[in-house]
């Protein structure tokens, strides 16, 4: 009698499956080190074949992640990683793509594409590294710097006004919105969990100190003397509280967000999924000193990705016509012959 054989099993991964050999280059103390081990820990618990994952990048140092993780990777040119990242997904949807850029790379130069990859809705997941500083090259003022910043690009202080890219993401509509911090591990390596196993384009904002050229730009959100009172932490269905003890909440006053009592009947619950995107605005103009800032999942909704509808229209033109040849498409109706 004949016995079905069982294919064995694919081997657990583990962090150091994903460690590459190449010596890591940021400045020591840099919050890149801390996001790098964050996503070399949460790649083997998603469940996919090594060989599936990709990572993407700009240019920046938060663009030097592909020689550090033991995966296939594209390291691109300035602002241009998301047109890489959309081939990729659409050429293979089965692929797990994520895409690593800074606020000056991804925000600046590459804001445009990367608008276009968020409203597309590919199922990519996209870590924003934000020090509010062009790091790579060494100090100058970034889309995210606050007006006032100094820098060797304006001694003066800057006079633009920041991106805030939550408000971007929520912009171009992406599905997916979330911030999470360099300090703090556990955190980010949920977050990239929940970006993962969502289906469509996933938008991380990282809060990431650079120590050379802004050294402490989130202390005043992330600081241990600060932190209490100055962050949000926000989970699904659950109250808007913070402070020490969770004795603070937020409710709205109209159409405008208030700090409130924890015990107040009307503290806002956290609805990622909500409908409207009014309530993942409010979130996201939240800041400092009037706020806390939100940290966590800001919005989470579903919509067809874009790959999924290319290969539909691909699929259903095959049922259509057939599946064709190369032959046909180079001597086909669409070209003739010059005697």
């Amino acid at each position: 009698m004949a016995t079905e054989t069982q294919t064995p099993a694919a081997p657990a991964l583990s962090r150091k499956d994903f460690v590459t050999p190449n010596d890591v280059r940021w400045c020591p103390g840099c919050g890149d080190y801390a996001i790098l081990n964050s996503l070399q820990r949460t790649l083997p618990e998603l469940g996919v074949p090594r060989e599936n994952f990709v990572i993407i990048s700009g240019i920046g140092c938060s663009s030097r992640f592909p020689y550090y993780m033991q995966t296939y990777g594209f390291h691109t040119i300035h602002g241009r990683a998301p047109t890489v990242a959309t081939g990729v997904k659409v050429a293979n949807p089965d692929l797990s793509v994520w895409l690593v850029t800074g606020d000056g790379d991804g925000l600046s130069i590459g804001g445009t594409h990367l608008l276009h990859l968020l409203r597309r809705n590919l199922d990519v997941t996209v870590l924003l590294f934000n020090n509010r500083i062009y790091g790579l090259t060494k100090g100058q003022y970034s889309p995210t710097s606050p007006e006032g910043t100094r820098t060797k690009t304006t001694p003066g202080g800057s006079v633009d006004h920041p991106i805030n890219p939550l408000l971007f993401a929520l912009g171009a509509e992406a599905t997916f919105i979330a911030r999470t911090l360099d300090n703090n591990p556990k955190h980010m390596v949920e977050t990239f969990k929940a970006a993962h196993e969502h289906k469509g384009v996933s938008f991380v904002e990282i809060f990431q100190n650079c120590v050379i050229f802004n050294d402490g730009a989130w202390d005043a959100v992330y600081a241990k003397e600060n932190r209490n009172e100055q962050m949000l932490f926000l989970e699904a269905g659950k109250p808007l509280l913070f402070g020490k003890d969770k004795q603070k909440g937020i409710r709205l006053n109209g159409l405008t967000p208030e700090i409130c009592d924890a015990t107040a009947p009307d503290v806002l619950i956290h609805q990622p999924d909500h409908a409207s995107p009014l309530y993942s605005q409010m979130l996201a103009n939240m800041t400092l000193p009037d706020f806390p800032t939100p940290v966590g999942v800001v919005r989470s909704i579903q919509r067809p990705s874009y790959e999924q509808q290319i290969h539909g229209q691909v699929l259903a033109a095959q049922e259509k016509l057939g599946g064709g040849t190369w032959q046909e498409l180079l001597h086909g109706s669409s070209t003739w012959t010059v005697e």
